[in-house]
């Protein structure tokens, strides 16, 4: 059920400003002016607030948006529990933290007519998402659209394409993502992905696959610049919101709601993507990430992985974040009497990496896009003997790293793996190996 998403213009529309208030109207006059919730609510809609905070948080961290509807969500019947399938939640505990390296292969091809939410499959993650704290990892591979309405009440989340485009049917409009680009849904906003390529006739569509950062604390913004300054890394500018378009459907459409790690199930008899106009700064976006403004050294030695930051989600330590996204986005090397790769490093933070596409350039093989690896905190890692050799050798002159696109999220608690992860028949048994060949060559005097 795609249903008939009605607008008034295509495409999408800057924010004006990240976190800013912003607003559309799909028809003219649905927006009111001067009050939220007028005594009579234009065209006949209904006014209702989307708090993504507490009433009374700070106004620069305060996050809510107006929706003025043809039904109000309140209209609905109860839930009833639904089969969770291979979507996890924390707290994790069907499993230990586990201080050695992990990395997994793509996802296995899933059955025949498996959507978005039926293809969300669970790494790991922290916290406790009763508690709004710490992350989940997911990945997804789907094959088919969804013809079902879902909202997510634990969390945010940050979709990642890596193979093949969305198209996200939310409250607030549409949102075409490619991979290349992120999407952020923010928590308990209501949507429906839609698959994007489909199969040439008489063949067979590769279907949609990609990661999910599942982000139960603090909504992500952008980081703080400090010595950086005013501009670099990620623009506000660049980050898009949804033009309005809204769903007149009647008929019974379903409804799934992720609540406390569960999910439950509702038919409406109506569709719930029926917002006319809104206003407010709780709302999805698109990046594309090869906007990222990318910082660097030009001298010498390698900054540390902090200069790559697109999104951050702060804890109640400064600086210690719930959860970065950082992005490995093409860039110059040009340091002199440096080894230009990923030092070696062991971190108090945990991080699971990703690649969108093409190779990265600490790893000669056996990283590959779709796939993933986990360091969790104080595990040693850094290049392979290969990667090690050659840059310990090359020629230090300018150099453009445009082959690859990889991300991370990067966490302060453990990321404990899920039972299915740990036993998957993907996951890289002799990951290890890839650093035996790192052998002795100290000399006493050089």
């Amino acid at each position: 059920m795609s249903g008939d998403a009605r607008k008034t213009a295509e495409g999408l529309s800057y924010l004006s400003g990240f976190g800013n208030e912003h607003g559309s109207e799909a028809v003219p006059g649905a927006l009111p002016h001067g009050r939220n919730a007028p005594q009579r609510a234009p065209l006949g809609l209904y006014a209702e607030q989307l708090s993504g905070s507490a009433f009374t948080e700070p106004r620069a961290s305060n996050r809510r948006s107006w929706l003025y509807r043809i039904r109000p969500s309140a209209a609905h019947p109860a839930f009833t529990r639904a089969d969770n399938g291979t979507l996890r939640t924390a707290p994790f505990t069907e499993s230990v933290p586990d201080p050695n390296r992990l990395r997994w292969n793509p996802l296995p091809e899933p059955p025949a007519g498996t959507d978005f939410l039926a293809g969300l499959w669970t790494l790991g993650g922290n916290g406790d998402a009763a508690q709004r704290t710490g992350i989940a990892v997911h990945l997804y591979h789907a094959n088919s659209s969804m013809e079902r309405v879902f909202s997510d009440a634990d969390g945010e989340l940050l979709i990642v394409p890596e193979r093949g485009g969305l198209l996200l049917r939310t409250e607030f409009g549409l949102l075409h993502v490619e991979p290349g680009q992120v999407a952020l849904i923010p928590r308990g906003v209501r949507f429906r992905v839609e698959l994007l390529d489909t199969a040439p006739e008489g063949g067979r569509s590769r279907g949609a696959r990609g990661y999910v950062c599942e982000n139960y604390g603090a909504p992500f913004q952008l980081p703080d610049l400090g010595p950086i300054g005013a501009n670099g890394l990620a623009n506000a500018r660049d980050f898009l919101a949804p033009v309005a378009a809204y769903e007149d459907v009647e008929g019974p459409v379903e409804v799934v709601n992720k609540f406390c790690g569960n999910l439950w199930t509702a038919t409406y008899d109506h569709s719930p993507l029926d917002v006319v106009a809104w206003h407010g700064n709780h709302v999805p976006y698109i990046y594309d990430l090869h906007r990222f403004n990318v910082i660097g050294s030009i001298s010498y030695d390698h900054p540390d992985p902090s200069i790559f930051t697109v999104l951050t989600s702060p804890s109640d330590t400064p600086g210690l974040a719930g959860v970065d996204f950082v992005v490995f986005a093409p860039r110059w090397l040009v340091g002199e009497d440096t080894f230009r790769p990923p030092y070696f490093h062991r971190n108090v933070m945990s991080e699971y990496m990703g690649l969108i596409e093409g190779a990265y350039d600490a790893k000669a093989e056996g990283f590959v896009p779709g796939g993933g690896s986990l360091h969790n905190m104080m595990s040693a890692h850094g290049p392979d003997q290969e990667t090690f050799d050659r840059a310990s050798t090359a020629e230090l002159k300018p150099q453009k790293i445009d082959d690859g696109l990889a991300f991370m999220f990067e966490t302060r608690w453990p990321v404990t793996a899920t039972a299915q992860a740990a036993r998957a028949e993907h996951l890289q048994r002799g990951y290890d190996d890839v650093w035996q060949g790192l052998g002795r060559h100290f000399r006493a005097t050089d």
